[in-house]
């Protein structure tokens, strides 16, 4: 008799239990791939508008671009190796090292972010409290689960090539986002203090903000500080708009105010406010979404719109 036929008990029971940690390994790998691939994409595909966030989320001016693209690419490189059997244990490792730098960070700066949207994901809001750090353990008991069953990685060579072409996806996306910006046109014309003004001719400096948010005032009063060049200046507030004559006037910046913000928005798209535009004859030069240390003062001062 064969005795290929016949297995012991210990060995079936061995190779039940293999099985079983397989299939574990790859479900959460799957899982945690989708969650980092989109997370990584979004912000390789608009780093400008994911640094903007992130600078929300108290990382310097200065980093904020930079750390959007390094997110980015690592966010999805290792979703694209979550997702390949041969690179799955490297990918649930760089996602376990991502998941723990990202929860360290939030903690150290809870007190400041507590209530905050995370802004993570696209279309998903988590405000940082004791849910958000649960969920990210969930995301991190994954790839642990994933690492721990997956088999032993190998191939640097083809891990490289995907990495260099996540790098080349995210520098592409950040390239057309700036020579998109070139070419915004707005809108003929908005209602300022209820009359139509035209926005095709000369050089406009737009600015949003919503009246009951502390960093726009900030932004507002330093702003108000300017010597502007023969700007003409128009604020836009972006909610409870009753409240805008109190904010100028507690900012000291001197603006007359546009109801058009929603109609604006549609050509300009951002997140939050702060948020300013910067216009010559109807096209957009510049979007400053940073306002902090430097900015918008360089900016503006490199366009020539302040002294």
């Amino acid at each position: 008799m064969d005795d290929s036929i016949v297995q012991p008990s210990h060995v079936r029971r061995s190779v039940a239990v293999s099985d079983w940690k397989l299939v574990l390994s790859t479900v959460s790998a799957f899982l945690l791939a989708a969650l980092m691939l989109v997370a990584g994409v979004w912000k390789a595909s608009d780093p400008i508008s994911a640094s903007i966030r992130l600078h929300q989320a108290l990382v310097p001016a200065a980093l904020a671009l930079p750390a959007a693209l390094a997110l980015g690419i690592s966010e999805t490189f290792a979703a694209v190796l979550l997702l390949v059997p041969r690179y799955r244990r490297w990918g649930a490792w760089l996602s376990a090292l991502l998941l723990i730098a990202f929860i360290v960070y939030i903690g150290v700066n809870y007190g400041a972010l507590r209530g905050e949207e995370c802004n993570c994901f696209p279309w998903i809001k988590r405000a940082v409290g004791p849910a958000f750090f649960i969920g990210d353990l969930v995301m991190l008991a994954l790839a642990l689960i994933a690492g721990r069953w997956a088999p032993p990685s190998e191939g640097k060579r083809g891990a490289a090539i995907v990495l260099g072409a996540v790098c080349v996806f995210a520098l592409a996306s950040y390239g057309m986002q700036v020579v998109k910006s070139g070419t915004v046109r707005a809108p003929a014309s908005i209602l300022v203090e209820g009359k139509p003004v035209s926005l095709e001719e000369g050089r406009i400096f737009l600015y949003f903000f919503d009246p009951e948010c502390t960093h726009c005032l900030f932004a507002a009063r330093e702003m108000a500080g300017y010597r502007w060049k023969g700007i003409r200046l128009i604020a836009v507030p972006t909610a409870r708009a009753e409240f805008a004559p109190q904010f100028l006037s507690d900012s000291g910046l001197r603006a007359p105010l546009s109801s058009d913000a929603a109609k604006l928005r549609e050509v300009f798209p951002f997140g939050d406010p702060p948020y300013g535009v910067a216009l010559e004859n109807g096209r957009q030069i510049a979007a400053i979404g940073i306002f902090e240390g430097n900015e918008p003062r360089a900016t503006l001062r490199r366009l020539g719109f302040i002294e």
